[in-house]
């Protein structure tokens, strides 16, 4: 059983990847738009501009260099994924096949690669790839992200065992606020809240 399943959960409540993300920038995101049903304000402007942003890379980058630095066999692209074992839906923006029978995300980021992968990143690939899993029933081991403003750089990631548990207990935490309406603390970097949505009914 996994960890997700002990909250037992109602069928119908799901998260998306994009909702963890928010967690972990601060848990009271979650808060107060699923308890008190706050949207931010900024969220649609940011998805069209995030959607346009992949499309240009999309054109950009040639279109056999996934298949031949990254052994991909097909791809599918923009794929709106639903789990119900781990209550979480989003698009990945593609779903590689390669040689060896595995499958793994691949996500575009608009950012510069400095050196090292945001954990953001690491945790969004392996939540994604969880989904891949249970929705093609296929093994997915590693994860890929190109930053497409360092001359489209392709970086892998390893979805180790103890990095995806790590991703579904914070799932876990995410709808347990949800299920529970409890207030959560905020986040202990508080130069993040200068420009913060929730800035003035944050307490």
């Amino acid at each position: 059983m996994s960890v997700v399943a002990e909250l037992e959960l109602e069928p119908e409540v799901f998260i998306t990847v994009s909702d963890v993300i928010e967690y972990l920038f601060c848990p009271r995101f979650i808060y107060f738009m699923y308890c008190l049903g706050i949207p931010q304000h900024e969220e649609k402007r940011y998805k069209v501009l995030k959607g346009r942003a992949l499309h240009e890379a999309r054109e950009k980058v040639n279109k056999s260099y996934i298949r031949k630095k990254l052994q991909c066999t097909r791809k599918d692209i923009a794929v709106y994924l639903v789990s119900s074992k781990y209550h979480l839906k989003g698009e990945v923006d593609e779903v590689l096949f390669l040689d060896d029978g595995t499958a793994a995300p691949l996500d575009y980021k608009f950012a510069v690669f400095k050196d090292t992968v945001f954990r953001t990143h690491k945790y969004q690939s392996a939540l994604y790839g969880l989904m891949i899993a249970d929705n093609y029933g296929v093994e997915v081991n590693r994860g890929f992200v190109c930053y497409t403003r360092s001359n489209h750089l392709v970086k892998e990631l390893k979805l180790s065992e103890k990095g995806v548990e790590r991703a579904i207990a914070l799932v876990n935490d995410v709808l347990e606020v949800i299920q529970k309406g409890f207030y959560p603390a905020a986040t202990k970097y508080k130069a993040r809240c200068v420009d913060c949505t929730y800035r003035n009914i944050c307490v």
